[in-house]
């Protein structure tokens, strides 16, 4: 794992000595339990009851079914980073569970909260740059705001996305949510989350989407504006569909 990568150097204080303590034997639960920085106590994968939800089992226990691999020791460490916004996200998970019940198809709001714990990023940016993302304005972002991103701070979230980065693809995409917040550090940015997320706000859906590779100092292709031509990756926003009988 390269701690030296810009996605993953605000979780190297942390996480390069838990994957050393893994790697030197012990379980992904263990070495987090180890940490003592969690509100969670974190279990073998084994202790999730059959057919119990997940996210019912961490709301009820505050014990967080572990296996061990990349995805789960993300989520863990992600844990060890914000444990006010997770357990934010746990209970919001929890009462969406308790109006709908599980069903096999996840509601707006629940799979919002799926899409946020997963795969979002949390942006601090202008707001032109902000907007030039939300429109999908490509050549904009990276190219004619590209200065705004010496003034902007980008943190990955999502212990899904974390985990793709491990082997870097120009494709992977972040659910970004913009922080409206002077952000002095991650206790910070969880403490402002937990007050900030809530289930109407994740299905509004609130996000814009960022190829992560894009963004300038991040991957040594992108200082061409040719990394950008890629309309595979940067894609143009879909033309408003009709309005009926026009």
């Amino acid at each position: 794992m390269n701690w030296d990568a810009p996605w993953l150097r605000p979780w190297r204080g942390v996480g390069e000595g838990l994957a050393a303590q893994v790697n030197g034997g012990l379980t992904v639960a263990q070495a987090l339990n180890a940490a003592q920085r969690a509100p969670v106590q974190f279990v073998p994968q084994a202790e999730l009851p059959a057919g119990m939800a997940y996210e019912q089992y961490i709301f009820d226990t505050g014990r967080v079914p572990t296996r061990d691999g990349l995805h789960d020791f993300f989520n863990g460490l992600c844990w060890l980073h914000f444990p006010l916004a997770k357990k934010k996200l746990n209970q919001l998970q929890a009462e969406q569970i308790a109006q709908t019940g599980i069903q096999p198809v996840r509601g707006p709001a629940r799979d919002a909260l799926t899409v946020f714990d997963e795969n979002a990023a949390l942006l601090v940016a202008p707001e032109p740059l902000w907007q030039a993302l939300q429109a999908k304005e490509w050549e904009a972002v990276f190219v004619g705001l590209r200065p705004l991103w010496a003034q902007s701070t980008l943190l990955l979230f999502g212990h899904a996305l974390l985990e793709k980065l491990v082997y870097p693809r120009k494709p992977i995409t972040a659910h970004v949510f913009i922080a409206r917040a002077a952000i002095e550090s991650i206790a910070d940015l969880d403490a402002w989350l937990a007050q900030t997320l809530s289930a109407p706000l994740l299905a509004s859906k609130p996000f814009a989407h960022l190829p992560v590779l894009g963004v300038p100092g991040w991957w040594p292709d992108n200082a061409v504006p040719a990394f950008y031509a890629d309309p595979s990756v940067f894609r143009v926003p879909r033309p408003p569909a009709p309005e009926p009988g026009g």
